[in-house]
């Protein structure tokens, strides 16, 4: 659905996007996370043709950045960090607009399924510029979803939003994941990444990483298991550094804490290996890194 080859932007002569390469499925719910200035709304900007590239190339829903440029506005959605309103109109009128210019076929229709499904029905009538921040934010996804695009750009759409509301907008972002929706999100909500993204990208100017969540950790800190034990004899280690899919092995207090491939499969080994050396085994549990701890590597090391 999204695919870049070297999408490079400068902004006179400074690099703001360095030969991004990337391939999105359809279906996809992709995270884009960096820090401020590394270029994230840049390259939404550029896959939205919004501006244009300096070099490079990039592919959207079947055409081509540039020459296609209009076909693309036509058929992806799009949530921008500040979405601009006509705060004198009604949240009704605001959407047949945006519905007219899209050139839906109900137009009234379209508005007030999405005004259902966002639970602002209700304040239909009211100015936009009466709204919360919130609900602001819920009237924006709105009016990128009118025309039903396939293809769903959304940049902090959960930026200020108070718990519930940040809430609301992260279950919408999953019910249209279900519908099969391909999502480029920009967060810093890392937690929030973690939890609705199937794969993410770590940017500062050019990639540093793509990839599941779950692999990115096992591939920066590996998978650690925490052995409970009941008391800890000096040299219980030994009984598993051997085992050759241990990577590292602590003993820290009471507990053992092991490095190692395939958790799921290796466990048992390590469990019989620890009985066998007389070690009283209370329970067992994983050790699991943040996504937060991944990005803060990532981006240090860069």
């Amino acid at each position: 659905m999204i695919k870049t080859e070297d999408l490079t932007k400068k902004f006179n002569g400074n690099l703001a996007v360095d030969r991004l390469t990337l391939q999105i499925a359809e279906g996809e719910v992709f995270g884009f996370l960096g820090p401020n200035g590394a270029g994230k709304t840049t390259t939404v900007r550029m896959l939205t043709c919004l501006i244009g590239p300096t070099a490079g190339s990039a592919v959207v829903n079947g055409f081509r950045v540039g020459p296609e440029s209009t076909q693309i506005r036509r058929s992806v959605g799009i949530l921008t960090e500040t979405p601009g309103m006509y705060d004198n109109l009604s949240a009704e009128f605001n959407l047949e607009i945006y519905a007219n210019l899209y050139e839906v076929k109900n137009p009234k229709g379209q508005v007030e399924k999405y005004l259902r499904m966002l639970g602002l029905w209700e304040r239909r009538f009211d100015e936009a510029g009466s709204f919360s921040k919130g609900m602001k934010q819920k009237l924006a996804i709105a009016r990128a979803l009118l025309h039903e695009p396939r293809i769903l750009f959304l940049d902090e759409p959960t930026a200020a939003l108070d718990p519930e509301a940040a809430l609301l907008v992260r279950d919408f972002i999953a019910d249209l994941r279900k519908e099969g929706r391909t999502i480029f999100l920009c967060t810093h909500n890392l937690d929030e990444a973690d939890r609705l993204c199937d794969r993410i990208a770590v940017f500062k100017t050019h990639l540093l990483a793509l990839d599941s969540p779950a692999h990115l950790r096992a591939e920066l800190f590996g998978r650690k298991v925490v052995f409970h034990l009941g008391r800890a004899e000096v040299g219980i280690e030994s009984a598993v550094r051997g085992l050759p899919f241990v990577r590292d092995v602590k003993l820290v207090d009471n507990k053992l804490i092991v490095t190692l491939d395939d958790p799921e499969t290796n466990n048992p080994h390590i469990i019989r290996s620890l009985v066998g050396a007389g070690a009283d085994i209370k329970f067992v549990g994983e050790l699991r890194h943040t996504l937060e701890d991944v990005y803060m590597q990532l981006v240090k090391n860069a």
